[in-house]
């Protein structure tokens, strides 16, 4: 019986050995107000380096006043304010989201993660859309490229968006092996020239493959083998009696 317990806790733990990792508030729920990163808000786990024009907006309110920063209002074009199209809540039903200028003071977004397996694959999955500051015209074409570490960067593909529209919402998921323990996730617009593109991203989950490791796969089979053992030392036994 004890070696039972000893082969079912073996293959407990084989299957649930997943390391955890530190990526956090990818719903940017923990944060400081709607507002500019750097300038006026925060968003808890994550950091915007040298500036860059990235903003926090609150669901509902993205084409209304008043998402501050460091040049004042910043809306996007929304029906609130005679746009295109509604700008709605992201699929994963956060309420709130963050939008990047892709092409001025362009600086990704980014978040230092710990607890990283080298050599393991990890999929990073996130809600994206376009839009276009409030106040310009003319069509966008705009994309988002993500990176792990030094990975090459992924990118969802181009899109246009019309003058004063918003896109919709898209899911896309990419997969990165990690080359270190501990690797910064980041996220880059990019939009073409002359009029603001806001490229817009929520719902960002960083989870690891759920293909079990080498080691996981050997001491599953330790638990197996020892499990058939014992079974065929009983079955021995009850032959013999």
């Amino acid at each position: 019986m004890n070696r039972l317990i000893f082969v079912a806790a073996a293959l407990a733990i084989a299957s649930t050995s997943v390391q955890a990792n530190s990526f956090t508030n990818g719903d940017f729920a923990a944060n400081g107000g709607p507002g500019q990163i750097n300038v006026n808000t925060s968003a808890t786990g994550w950091y915007v380096p040298g500036g860059g024009y990235t903003f926090i907006y609150k669901t509902g309110a993205a084409d209304t006043c008043c998402t501050n920063g460091q040049y004042g209002n910043n809306e996007l074009w929304g029906t609130n304010n005679g746009g295109l199209d509604a700008i709605t809540a992201p699929p994963s039903g956060a309420a709130q989201f963050v939008a990047q200028d892709g092409d001025f003071q362009n600086a990704p977004i980014n978040q230092d993660i710990t607890g990283l397996t080298i050599g393991k694959t990890y999929t990073v999955g996130f809600d994206y859309a376009y839009a276009q500051q409030f106040g310009f015209t003319g069509d966008t074409v705009q994309d988002w490229c993500v990176n792990l570490g030094a990975s090459a960067a992924q990118c969802t593909a181009k899109l246009t968006n019309p003058s004063h529209g918003f896109t919709g919402w898209f899911h896309q998921n990419f997969n990165f092996t990690a080359t270190g323990a501990a690797e910064t996730l980041s996220f880059l617009a990019y939009g073409d020239v002359p009029v603001p593109p806001f490229a817009v991203l929520g719902g960002v989950t960083f989870t690891p493959d759920a293909v079990p490791e080498p080691a996981t796969w050997a001491l599953m089979l330790i638990g197996i083998g020892g499990m058939g053992a014992i079974a065929r030392r009983r079955r021995s036994a009850a032959l013999a009696a």
